[in-house]
């Protein structure tokens, strides 16, 4: 994982544990956007995650291609 998956990932938590604290005291009409902001996170983590392993899989796919010694 790259430092940027885990602080996307991190956020993703962290705003979640922050809308259920909000909606424990508020409510869920006034947690509803803290949420929000935390799914979208997990889905651009998500994104992020399946077009790396999709890069990976291409790259290995690839046949190496060897050198002709002479």
């Amino acid at each position: 994982m790259k430092l940027a998956d885990v602080l996307i990932l991190s956020l993703a938590l962290a705003f979640s544990i922050i809308g259920i604290h909000q909606s424990m005291t508020v409510g869920i009409g006034g947690s509803y956007f803290i949420f929000m902001f935390a799914a979208g996170l997990l889905f651009w983590f998500q994104l992020r995650r399946n077009k790396r392993l999709e890069a990976e899989k291409e790259q290995s796919a690839r046949p190496k291609q060897k050198k002709k010694q002479r």
